[in-house]
């Protein structure tokens, strides 16, 4: 019974480190994402039958892989297809699950593919999250404000278009790389945020998808070292790592603002600042710079004593000025409230589409913190009623409930 409980816990963390790349092979050599993601989750399960009896491989990734393949070389008999050049292409590789073997790394690849002007715009970066770093829809559809069931509509038409439109799965042409740059670093930040807001018990994935992220941040830098925006996310994400140990733990979340400064990585924090001030040399200001600019002050309460609230504004409104999201407005209300503008901060957020936030979990929760900075209790509460409804996390749940029913 232990030996099939680790054979099973075996093949869920090769899932969950490993889809992502090995998609990413699948799909570059096949050319045709669903038919890829359909033979590996077929792998998928048989590793959950095989491995509690055969015992787990030497080298999960390639026995995944190898039963991957045969599953698209079977498919392609069953369709009489045996003379498509993908399947040229995967015979020519060894069928055999050879220890240690190395899987090629095409998700960059793959992503600037997903990022394609053929591909509908709203949908690049979901498309991305899912095929390439392995999030489920039902995690992406809340930061798409979308539901899930209109998400997975949106990225199986996404995937019928590729296939159907014969879209080039080739390395891309240098003169390509800017215009479809922003959706590859927005799906790379994206991965990163959902690994920083992660439910408890997914520790490992935690680390697996900002490692994830940061790396092929690092990736795309040595491919474009004149990418100020590139930069800039880099910094963004170091400066959010450096915060990680003062976070809190599994069942107590701690807000930036009551975070230790004694527990930041000052190393890092420098570091991030490094990089941030590399980047404005090269003049193409950014959302991610600006981004990393925020971060960059609320850091510098670890060298300061308090945070530069006035300065955030300034950011927060070129920002919501040049580059708007629905986060972003909502950050620079609170930020307008800190500073002391509080009634212009609740009237940035009452300005919202309220079509798009009245499910949006951090505008709930902003509204009911300025409601209470307001001194209208009873309004507060029922915002954060609203925004425990719209909450999963436990820890940050318990938070939520305690600033709801500290209200006087």
């Amino acid at each position: 019974m232990e030996h099939e409980v680790s054979a099973r816990q075996a093949a869920e963390l090769a899932a969950r480190a490993s889809f992502g790349r090995l998609l990413s092979w699948l799909a570059w050599q096949w050319r045709d994402i669903s038919a890829a993601e359909d033979a590996l989750s077929a792998a998928l399960l048989k590793a959950l039958e095989r491995w509690p009896v055969d015992g787990v491989p030497d080298a999960p990734d390639a026995w995944l892989l190898t039963v991957a393949k045969r599953e698209l070389l079977q498919a392609a008999r069953h369709d009489n297809m045996r003379f498509n050049p993908a399947v040229t292409i995967l015979l020519a590789a060894d069928e055999a699950a050879t220890e240690g073997v190395q899987i090629p790394d095409n998700r960059l690849k793959l992503m600037f593919i997903c990022a394609h002007p053929a591909i509908e715009e709203r949908v690049r970066i979901a498309l991305m999250l899912q095929t390439v770093l392995g999030l489920q829809v039902a995690e992406i559809a809340p930061a798409m404000l979308l539901s899930p069931t209109a998400l997975a509509q949106r990225l199986v038409r996404a995937k019928q278009k590729i296939r159907n439109v014969g879209l080039r799965f080739e390395e891309p042409e240098a003169a390509d790389l800017p215009q479809r740059m922003h959706y590859v670093l927005e799906a790379i930040y994206g991965a990163f945020g959902m690994a920083v807001d992660a439910l408890e018990g997914a520790e490992s994935r935690i680390t697996d998808l900002r490692a994830e992220a940061l790396y092929l941040c690092s990736v795309i830098r040595a491919l474009m070292p004149n990418s100020a925006e590139a930069a800039g996310l880099m910094a963004l994400m170091l400066f959010v790592q450096a915060r990680a140990a003062a976070h809190g733990g599994p069942h107590d979340f701690i807000p930036l603002s009551k975070q230790d400064v004694n527990l930041w990585d000052r190393d890092a924090i420098l570091r991030a600042d490094q990089i941030l001030w590399e980047a404005s040399l090269l003049r193409e200001p950014g959302p991610f710079q600006l981004e990393a600019a925020v971060q960059s002050a609320h850091c510098h309460r670890m060298f300061l004593g308090s945070t530069p609230w006035n300065a955030i504004v300034q950011l927060y409104t070129a920002i919501n000025q040049h580059f708007p999201t629905e986060g972003s407005r909502v950050a620079g209300a609170v930020a307008l409230a800190e500073a002391g503008q509080l009634e212009q901060g609740l009237e940035q957020l009452e300005k919202m589409d309220t079509a798009l936030t009245c499910n949006f979990q951090p505008w709930w929760v902003a509204y009911a913190h300025l409601l209470g900075m307001a001194g209208r209790i009873r309004e507060a509460k029922l915002a954060y009623d609203t925004a425990l409804g719209l909450t999963s996390q436990p820890s940050l749940r318990a938070h939520l409930e305690a600033k709801r029913d500290a209200l006087k």
